[in-house]
């Protein structure tokens, strides 16, 4: 009895395993979808690394590290609800206001839903993050209230929360990272190009942004996939956004250079993700920002690591 109930335990793995598994050795392509249930989960190391460069010196330089639980805490038949648990903020600055955020900006929980596949949908708590920012900010107010500007800098940090577009767009990147890549199948060695519209933080019309996606490696061995993303933002339209802002920031205060003398903007973005086969979980992944105007270039390094 024991011999045959084995027996059909690895005849069901065997004819049902391929139903499961987003990997085709056949044709050389990868689907990615979430294959989760209520009440998967799993930990990450996240790192962010920002610099700023003038030529090849380093003008400034921030480093911060935290970890995120990741549960599904629903499922249905086209949609999972995830709770994002982000603790254990570490970072490295020589800016104050910046330390004190992070300080005050632990162990709080973003909830996101995803359609079937693991695309990302929405965040489903997003008054409740932003009634946590207030907070934080209504703080630091007090704590900063001697520091130039100090308005200014809050509010402008306030832009990130204070709609659901804005948080979507801003405060959750590595959620955004992180599902990159579901839903779309990929094939070998094959680069897919489309186009999307990009939120424009400076109240404007969006950016037409191109995209490319490559599938680069297959790893049969440990059933996983490394897959590819570029995006590159309208460099016109991102410079004449950027010249409008800072022209009326500037207010008439000091002289303001022509726009025809206004140097070009780039917007840059290379992600790469190494993602489990048969559930979709993300292993590895690293995207790197690079926003670059004459000589002088910005650069935001994210990864995500399984524990």
């Amino acid at each position: 009895m024991k011999i045959k109930r084995i027996f059909i335990a690895f005849a069901f793995f065997l004819f049902c395993a391929p139903l499961f598994s987003q990997i085709s050795v056949k044709d050389s392509t990868v689907q990615v979808i979430g294959y989760w249930s209520k009440l998967d989960q799993q930990s990450y190391n996240v790192s962010l690394e920002k610099l700023k460069l003038k030529g090849k010196d380093t003008v400034s330089r921030e480093f911060t590290t935290y970890e995120v639980d990741l549960k599904i805490i629903d499922s249905t038949a086209n949609s999972y609800t995830t709770a994002w648990n982000y603790k254990n903020y570490k970072v490295e600055t020589d800016n104050e206001i910046i330390q004190k955020i992070s300080a005050l900006a632990s162990d709080i929980v973003v909830q996101i839903k995803t359609d079937e596949f693991g695309s990302f949908m929405e965040v489903v708590n997003w008054e409740s993050i932003r009634d946590y920012q207030l907070k934080v900010i209504d703080q630091l107010k007090d704590e900063l209230k001697d520091v130039p500007n100090i308005s200014n800098i809050i509010n402008g940090v306030m832009k990130n929360f204070n709609s659901k577009e804005a948080i979507e767009a801003n405060a959750i990147k590595d959620a955004i990272q992180f599902y990159s890549f579901h839903g779309i199948k990929y094939t070998l060695n094959e680069e897919v190009k489309g186009n999307v519209s990009l939120r424009n933080n400076f109240g404007g019309k969006p950016f037409d942004t191109d995209l490319s996606y490559s599938l680069d490696e297959i790893n049969t061995e440990d059933g996983n996939a490394v897959i590819r993303m570029q995006q590159v933002v309208n460099a016109e339209q991102l410079t004449n956004e950027t010249y409008k802002y800072l022209k009326k920031l500037n207010n008439g205060v000091a002289k303001f250079p022509d726009r025809k003398d206004f140097p070009t903007l780039t917007n840059e973005t290379f992600t790469a993700s190494r993602i489990h086969g048969a559930t979709g979980w993300v292993i590895y992944s690293i995207e790197t920002k690079e926003v670059k105007a004459q000589g002088s270039t910005n650069i935001e390094e994210r990864i995500i690591e399984i524990k």
